[in-house]
């Protein structure tokens, strides 16, 4: 397929897009449909709450806060008991090259129950609303998740995957066979992977699930970073890494192999030459005369093929 690929540098890739992934936004919440109770949004803090008593929730808002997120709290975690700004600055800096691999841990995020105000420093149990000095730790809040976020990234709640997203529900439905949520455009079009998003990126193997980077979900149903799938094309490889279906529309790519083998005969010691074929998008196995260039598969005209 190596082969193939370089001969496909003008095709057009028509990639599912699988957006609205968050890592720290990725925690478990037993919200349905609609925010609970125990997911808050800002507007229900500040209903029936006079200008003097919103702007003391407001103070600070975006001015705190980590690479990761806007918020105005720290959080403790529960398996070294230190202090960081987030569940990923915990993880950096505890999976570090410079920490002893026996000692390299994730923060269990359903285990947070501390967290500490940015602005008067006051360590209390995991809530929206200082307890000391009345600000607003995080204008998204989820008790549950143990998650606050001040930006605005249409947060909302999927019961499926058991964890929080962002892109906007009515952007989103969850597929229950592959067990995460995709685009509404791919709702009667995905081909299902029994927990597609459930495991390592076949480039940068990042474990998709938990992963702050756009994931896209390719024809085949398999699932993969869209830096690494542009980071593929630039290197003309257009197959999934996992499958080794095209990842993409590749006829017009067939169309210039057809025209470079009729330009290109064989000797004709190899005329009578047969090789038996397995077609990687297709799956059919086939019988067909060897040419140097590619061997095409006679069912669905793929040169996606290998010898077999």
């Amino acid at each position: 397929m190596e082969d193939l690929v370089n001969h496909s540098e003008s095709a057009v890739c028509e990639l599912h897009d699988s957006r609205g992934q968050d890592n720290e936004l990725q925690t478990a919440t037993t919200c349905n449909e609609t925010l609970s109770k125990n997911c808050t949004m800002s507007e229900e803090v500040t209903d029936g709450l006079d200008s003097a008593d919103i702007e003391k929730l407001d103070k600070g808002l975006m001015q705190y806060g980590c690479s990761h997120y806007r918020r105005r709290c720290h959080i403790r975690a529960p398996c070294c008991n230190e202090i960081f700004d987030c569940r990923h600055c915990h993880n950096e800096a505890k999976n570090s090259i410079n920490v002893e691999r026996k000692h390299r841990h994730d923060l269990p995020r359903h285990e947070v129950q501390q967290v500490i105000c940015s602005l008067c420093f006051t360590e209390q149990e995991v809530r929206q609303v200082c307890i000391n000095c009345g600000v607003c730790m995080g204008k998204y809040f989820c008790e549950n998740c143990k998650f606050f976020d001040d930006t605005s990234k249409e947060q909302y709640h999927c019961s499926g995957c058991g964890i929080c997203r962002i892109g906007g529900r009515e952007n989103f439905f969850h597929c229950y066979t592959c067990g995460c949520c995709y685009s509404i455009i791919l709702k009667n079009s995905h081909p299902c992977v029994e927990r597609a998003m459930h495991h390592d990126c076949p480039v940068c193997f990042e474990y998709l699930f938990e992963s702050t980077n756009d994931v896209s979900a390719l024809p085949c149903g398999h699932t993969i970073h869209v830096d690494c799938l542009k980071e593929m094309q630039q290197h003309l490889q257009y197959a999934c890494p996992l499958c080794s279906k095209s990842v993409c529309d590749m006829s017009k790519v067939w169309e210039k192999l057809d025209i470079e083998i009729a330009a290109t005969p064989m000797h004709e010691s190899y005329h009578n030459k047969m090789v038996r074929i397995l077609c990687n998008d297709c799956g059919a196995n086939s019988l067909v005369q060897f040419h140097v260039v590619a061997q095409k598969c006679p069912n669905c005209k793929s040169y996606n093929t290998r010898q077999t």
